[in-house]
């Protein structure tokens, strides 16, 4: 399965095949970058990327925000393989073929060139639950069965997959409110009207410093930079890991040579000291490794957050979520 899914990344990249660059220079015109809408995290890593590109590339990078209900994999999937259109999009790429019906497949249509970074969710609960760590919570969870309950965005958000992970890894049952975003998901569990919540780094910060949230772990595999001091659930849930991705990927064909062009650009972006700050501060732990370690990446998350979604019975149309006052 390992095998069969990194070949096809790899395939797609153009490592398994021989070709070459066009023979006129590139970029010869502006760069499209197509994600989701604006104001989330896909647009804000798109954003700079963007910016990066053309003063590195000497041609305009365009940042193509896509509204909701249009699928930004589905047009970069059917573009033509010449490096003017590119995708920067996070896991929803490679997960949401197991939440709902996809339009193109994520292995096969794609040619991944960078992962720009990863950003963790960390665990949070209202101080009043008698949790101070992430085993007390799972024997608490046990002992309560159904009465804890934790907030989210909507289904297939990197706080609603963080925490079904949990649960399920964990054997617990923790009811899911869901809210239209990251903020009214936090509002809520400041406020004390759910006990827990998987928000970002950057988003429970202030919260935990001025006591109205207590962390308990990262959802990251090791501890992230980001929050050194905090310990990660994988040491009491051995193997897990959640993260939110975000990368780059031009569609599958693309040859080869721009494929690594286009990795050198962003990896030289990344290591600016502007750059770095900006994703520091917005909760995104920087990569800009090698095509090849970004398909491994992707295969891993998919087996391991697949295999949960599939075995939970998670779909867009298929999961009730408890009524609960204030949920949206």
């Amino acid at each position: 399965m390992v095998a069969c899914v990194l070949a096809g990344m790899l395939a797609s990249t153009g490592f398994a095949q021989t070709s070459s660059v066009p023979s006129n220079p590139y970029p010869t015109k502006p760069i499209r970058i197509v994600t989701s809408d604006a104001a989330g995290g896909n647009d804000f890593v798109a954003r700079l990327i963007a910016q990066g590109l053309t003063v590195s590339l000497g041609q305009q990078a365009v940042v193509d925000n896509r509204p909701a209900g249009v699928i930004p994999g589905e047009i970069v999937s059917k573009a033509r393989p010449d490096g003017y259109t590119l995708l920067v999009y996070g896991n929803n790429l490679w997960i949401g073929q197991f939440l709902q019906h996809s339009p193109y497949d994520p292995v096969r249509d794609f040619a991944p060139i960078s992962l720009i970074g990863r950003a963790p969710n960390v665990l949070v609960v209202y101080p009043s639950v008698p949790a101070n760590s992430v085993k007390a919570l799972l024997a608490l969870a046990k002992t309560k069965p159904g009465e804890l309950n934790y907030a989210s965005g909507s289904i297939g958000s990197s706080s609603h997959l963080a925490a079904e992970l949990f649960k399920h890894m964990g054997g617990v049952n923790i009811v899911w409110i869901p809210y239209k975003g990251g903020g009214p998901a936090m509002s809520a569990v400041i406020a004390g009207q759910v006990q827990l919540s998987f928000g970002t780094a950057a988003a429970v910060a202030p919260h935990t410093k001025s006591g109205r949230l207590r962390a308990l772990a990262a959802t990251s595999a090791q501890p992230t930079t980001l929050l050194p001091a905090l310990p990660v659930i994988a040491t009491d849930l051995p193997g897990y890991e959640s993260v939110a991705f975000y990368g780059i990927f031009a569609p599958a064909g693309t040859p080869a040579p721009l494929v690594a062009r286009l990795n050198r650009e962003i990896k030289s972006l990344l290591d600016g000291a502007a750059v770095k700050e900006r994703l520091f501060n917005a909760g995104v732990e920087i990569d800009g490794g090698a095509p090849s370690a970004f398909a491994v990446a992707i295969q891993s998350d998919m087996v391991r957050v697949g295999k949960m979604v599939k075995e939970a019975g998670i779909r867009v149309d298929g999961l009730r979520p408890a009524a609960s006052p204030g949920a949206r």
